[in-house]
């Protein structure tokens, strides 16, 4: 995580009068969730660099990005593979240590196109597509990092492998994608208590010995570090509430 390096940036930015030097709404707004991961992590009797910060950047355009890179922030996330597209290899001109993370679901046909573009892909979670991944990667001789999403939560409507498949998926995805794949992501139902989902997923990846747990977003991410969290993802708590027309 970069929070040890980006605090006093924002700090400074902070202290000084000159106005080119005041921070926008999403710097102070980034600096407040740094300071919670910290305190959350010492509650938790963790240290808080062993948590990396996610923002969620879907949705956002660039120009609203920038005030977030200007501040240090370097790890993003997003949902789609075009409108990332669009976005990031303009801004990867002018800050070249991006870390970009794809966290919305992946269609085995932009396979190829998300190995190009994407660092982290944390949204594998069908046979199908382990398949496409591991193709694209030997082709492109690539190094991207993956996660399976598991659908905790068993919703018809959400992405993720169900817990009662896991342990056969994960036989085959490791045969296929080996030390790439590095953890588990998930995204509890919404009405549910976040506790037992971050809990079982913690549990899932120790069993599999994978090394990283990427859960919690906004409204969760404190119990998702006291639960283990070594990957959180953070949108409206940085950037501001999305349009309705556009959540996802």
């Amino acid at each position: 995580m970069l929070l040890e390096h980006h605090v006093p940036v924002l700090e400074k930015c902070r202290k000084r009068g000159h106005k080119d030097n005041e921070m926008t709404h999403s710097q102070e707004q980034l600096l407040s969730v740094q300071k919670r991961i910290e305190k959350s992590a010492l509650a938790a009797g963790r240290n808080e660099n062993d948590v990396r910060l996610i923002a969620v950047s879907k949705t956002f355009e660039t120009d609203e990005i920038e005030p977030v890179l200007a501040a240090g922030q370097r790890v993003f996330g997003e949902n789609r593979v075009q409108e990332a597209q669009k976005k990031w290899p303009q801004l990867r001109t002018r800050y070249a240590d991006i870390e970009l993370h794809l966290i919305g679901p992946l269609q085995s046909n932009k396979a190829a196109d998300a190995v190009a573009l994407f660092d982290v892909i944390q949204t594998v979670d069908r046979p199908k597509l382990v398949s496409a991944l591991s193709h694209e990667m030997k082709k492109q001789v690539a190094k991207t990092k993956l996660l399976v999403q598991v659908n905790t939560g068993r919703e018809v409507q959400k992405a993720g492998i169900l817990p009662e498949e896991f342990e056969a998926f994960m036989a085959d995805a490791k045969a296929q994608l080996g030390d790439y794949l590095i953890g588990l992501m998930c995204i509890p139902p919404a009405e549910d208590d976040p506790r037992p989902h971050f809990q079982m997923l913690k549990s899932m990846a120790k069993a599999q010995h994978l090394s990283v747990v990427s859960m919690g977003m906004s409204s969760d991410f404190e119990i998702a570090i006291a639960e283990g969290a070594n990957w959180i993802r953070v949108g409206s708590a940085i950037f501001g509430v999305r349009p309705k027309a556009i959540q996802s």
